[in-house]
């Protein structure tokens, strides 16, 4: 099936990858539909920082892994435009995945409620007061997440693109 003979990232990136994804997705729905999940599953919020948190950690370990692990090359019948767009989204991506948890964790540092991590054990707040300009920088979180939704949208629709209209292959990297 098409011309790019795969080179595959290795098995530790592809699960940080997809685990990553599915908390991600899980989020950005979660975040958008707290209201009205609220409703039906006690405890909604802490899930969603919970999962935040989450994410955050795994997705150091994930950029860590990437500086210390070359990916596989993209396909020599990509355009150096379209690499470009591949990279900068890429970076974008990475940059939202630690920018979201970490507005959220300052957000809630600076909120009454404690932080604690899918009830377990809390996790230290901050040393930030509503008001301080750090928690009205964070208070963007909500933006960033449609943002980020945007961008995973277009990350999905990417590579869907890659397998059903260019045809290289190119999805067998991260499967």
């Amino acid at each position: 099936m098409g011309t790019y003979a795969s080179v595959r990232y290795s098995m530790v990136a592809i699960w940080l990858h997809w685990i990553i994804a599915i908390l991600i997705i899980a989020n950005i729905v979660i975040g958008i539909g707290h209201d009205p999940l609220g409703d039906m599953i006690p405890g909604v919020m802490n899930i969603h920082k919970s999962i935040g948190l989450t994410v955050l950690v795994l997705s150091i370990l994930a950029l860590l892994w990437r500086l210390m692990n070359i990916p596989p090359p993209l396909p020599t019948t990509m355009s150096k435009r379209l690499k470009r767009v591949a990279a900068i989204m890429h970076r974008l991506l990475y940059a939202l995945m630690i920018i979201m948890p970490l507005t959220g964790w300052i957000m809630s540092s600076a909120g009454p409620r404690p932080l604690n991590w899918f009830n377990l054990f809390d996790v230290p707040k901050f040393a930030v007061a509503r008001g301080d300009a750090i928690v009205s920088i964070a208070g963007t979180h909500g933006l960033l997440g449609l943002i980020f939704g945007a961008l995973v949208i277009g990350h999905i629709g990417a590579a869907l693109w890659h397998q059903f209209v260019r045809r290289d292959n190119l999805i067998a990297r991260m499967a």
